[in-house]
């Protein structure tokens, strides 16, 4: 549908540009009909050829020859056009204005200087069809770049996606399993809050945007989640605003902030504490993230990171040049901050 409207409007571009061209040289003469032979035979039937001349080079020579390189056929072809033109409009010039029946010219230049200005006219309608096409040909580029990056932009950022929620599930089963011992009637609320958590993963995060109300709740309950398999030395303290439902942001963005807050802030012997704040602040969601740092060790494979890399891979797709993404172990404790813009 958007390409059938493009296409009418250069239609209409082009007739408008055509209208005028024939109209200005009737209205600027006198309304008599020697004016108007004047007008015909010096303007009109010129600007007509040199619209042959440009929709021929336009819409078929430029395509085949010029831009494939074969110059030769393309100078070649217009060349010859060029001189079967000039000779129509000697001829049809003739015929309205015969020369002197004793063979003399007629009055003005002489002939020679009039047939070289006709040929350096007609170059002009060829230099602008293929600097006109050679536009079009670079928009047209420029939007199917456009279109692939965005293609590739959707493919990367489901792919991520699918990382990101296996990834989910897994540290969600490490919690589920360290209760199953300790409390087995924690450990079937916490199947009960993963189900309602793996049924928003699996029906409401498959669009390109998820309302920030519920990605808010299903950050909620995954802290509440999370909280079940600590001890009383860990203190968990998060603070999320009440949004406008019709607030968007990409599904799952700030879980991963999350999930690496719980695998590297919680110690059984030491004291450790996990913060979440989430502000709107100047048309921009803001999460800020703050937990005590407990480096894993190389052989821990649990704390790879994943979740962190898949979260810059995304706003690196997401948002170019127009996110934050900020980190730092300041005494002891990791602190962590994203912005992103709210409706882009």
């Amino acid at each position: 549908m958007e390409h059938m409207k493009n296409k009418w409007r250069k239609v209409f571009f082009h007739v408008m540009v055509w209208v005028v061209l024939f109209s200005f040289p009737y209205l600027l003469s006198y309304d008599t009909e020697q004016a108007f032979k004047h007008v015909l035979i010096f303007s009109w039937v010129p600007l007509f050829l040199y619209m042959v001349v440009f929709y021929l080079n336009y819409l078929l020579l430029a395509d085949r020859l010029f831009f494939p390189k074969k110059i030769a056929w393309f100078v070649c072809i217009n060349i010859a056009v060029i001189i079967v033109l000039i000779f129509f409009r000697e001829w049809f010039t003739d015929f309205f204005f015969p020369r002197p029946m004793d063979g003399g010219d007629r009055k003005g230049p002489p002939r020679t200087m009039i047939i070289y200005v006709q040929t350096l006219s007609f170059l002009v309608p060829i230099v602008w069809a293929v600097a006109l096409r050679a536009m079009e040909r670079l928009i047209k580029s420029e939007v199917e770049k456009k279109e692939v990056a965005h293609q590739q932009l959707k493919s990367d950022l489901q792919h991520l996606q699918y990382q990101l929620q296996p990834h989910f599930f897994f540290n969600s089963l490490n919690n589920i399993y360290a209760l199953v011992d300790i409390s087995p009637e924690d450990a079937k609320d916490t199947i009960h809050s993963l189900g309602k958590l793996m049924r928003y993963l699996l029906y409401e995060t498959h669009t390109e945007k998820v309302s920030l109300a519920k990605e808010i709740d299903f950050m909620v309950k995954y802290i509440e989640l999370g909280k079940l398999r600590l001890t009383e030395k860990t203190k968990v303290e998060y603070h999320f605003p009440e949004v406008d439902p019709t607030v968007q942001v990409p599904p799952l963005l700030f879980i991963s902030l999350i999930e690496n807050a719980f695998k590297h802030g919680v110690s059984a012997q030491e004291e450790s504490t996990i913060n979440f704040i989430m502000e709107l602040k100047d048309d921009k969601v803001i999460f800020k993230g703050k937990n005590t740092d407990f480096p894993k060790s190389h052989t821990d494979q649990s704390g790879s990171g994943i979740g962190l890399r898949n979260l810059k891979d995304r706003l690196d797709l997401l948002y170019p040049n127009k996110h934050y993404f900020g980190n730092e172990i300041v005494s002891g404790q990791f602190r962590i901050i994203v912005e992103i813009p709210l409706n882009t």
